[in-house]
C-alpha cells in the first residue's frame, strides 16, 4: 500500500519501521490482552491470540481486526465485540510514542526525507500510524507492504534515491534488506520490544551496520549516515 502520491528524488532516504521503533506496539498488545480478559475472561482472550497468531502465519502479517473478525464467529452476539471493535479504534496510540520520535522524524527530514516503511493491513496500521501523529510528522510519506523486506524494487521506485538508512527493531529484516540493496543501504538496528530482546546479533549475516538503544538516540547518530557525496 502507497499512502502519498508524489514522487520527488532524494539523495538519502531515512525508511523507518513503525512498531516498536516509532511506537510502543508491545504496550498497546498488553493493553488489548488486559481489555479482552475484562470483557470476555481469560480463556477467551487466550483463544484470541491463538486465532491472530495463526492469521498472522496465514497472510504474514499482524491483523488485530482480521483477529477480531475470526473471534466472533463462535457467538457473534455478544456486547464486548462492539466495544473492543470501538477500543481498537480509538486506542490512544499517539500517548504511546516513544519520546523523541516525532522530533527524530523532523531532524531526518533535514538531511534527506523520512518514508515510513510498514508491513500490516490496510486498515488498521495506516489509522495507527495518523492516529499516533506519525502520517503528519512524515509528511505524508508511507508505504505500507505484506512483506517490506520482498517489495524493495516497489520502494525503490516510489522513493528514488542515491542511499538509504532502514532503521527497524527486527535485525534479520535488515540482513534481508542489505543482501538486496548492498552498500547502498545502512541498517540501524534499535533494541526495542519484544523482538529486539530476543535477537541473535552473533548468528545474523550482514550484522546491522548501527546499533542503537532508543529511537531518540537516532538524531545524534543521524549525520554520520547520510553519505559524503549525497
Amino acid at each position: 500500500m502507497v499512502v502519498n502520491s508524489a514522487v520527488n528524488a532524494s539523495s538519502t532516504v531515512f525508511l523507518l519501521d513503525v512498531d516498536n521503533t516509532l511506537l510502543d506496539n508491545d504496550r498497546f498488545a498488553s493493553d488489548l490482552r488486559a481489555h479482552l480478559t475484562q470483557q470476555f475472561g481469560q480463556a477467551e482472550c487466550d483463544r484470541y491470540w491463538s486465532l491472530y497468531e495463526q492469521l498472522r502465519d496465514t497472510v504474514g502479517y499482524a491483523d488485530y481486526l482480521g483477529a477480531l473478525q475470526h473471534f466472533r464467529r463462535d457467538s457473534d452476539n455478544r456486547p464486548g465485540l462492539l466495544a473492543t471493535s470501538a477500543w481498537l479504534l480509538d486506542y490512544p496510540f499517539e500517548e504511546h510514542v516513544f519520546p523523541h520520535a516525532l522530533s527524530t522524524i523532523d531532524a531526518l527530514n533535514k538531511l534527506g526525507r523520512a518514508v515510513i516503511l510498514s508491513d500490516g493491513d490496510i486498515v488498521f496500521q495506516p489509522h495507527k500510524i495518523d492516529r499516533a501523529g506519525i502520517y503528519g510528522a512524515v509528511r505524508g510519506e508511507v508505504l505500507i507492504f505484506v512483506h517490506k523486506e520482498r517489495s524493495l524494487d516497489a520502494m525503490q521506485e516510489r522513493y528514488p534515491a542515491s542511499h538509504y538508512v532502514m532503521v527497524d527493531d527486527k535485525p534479520n529484516l535488515l540482513a534481508a534488506m542489505k543482501r538486496v540493496l548492498g552498500d547502498r543501504l545502512t541498517t540501524v538496528f534499535v533494541r526495542q520490544g519484544h523482538y529486539a530482546a530476543q535477537a541473535d546479533l552473533a548468528s545474523l549475516s550482514p550484522a546491522p551496520d548501527h546499533v542503537i538503544e532508543h529511537i531518540a538516540d537516532l538524531k545524534a547518530l543521524a549525520g554520520e549516515l547520510v553519505p559524503a557525496a549525497a
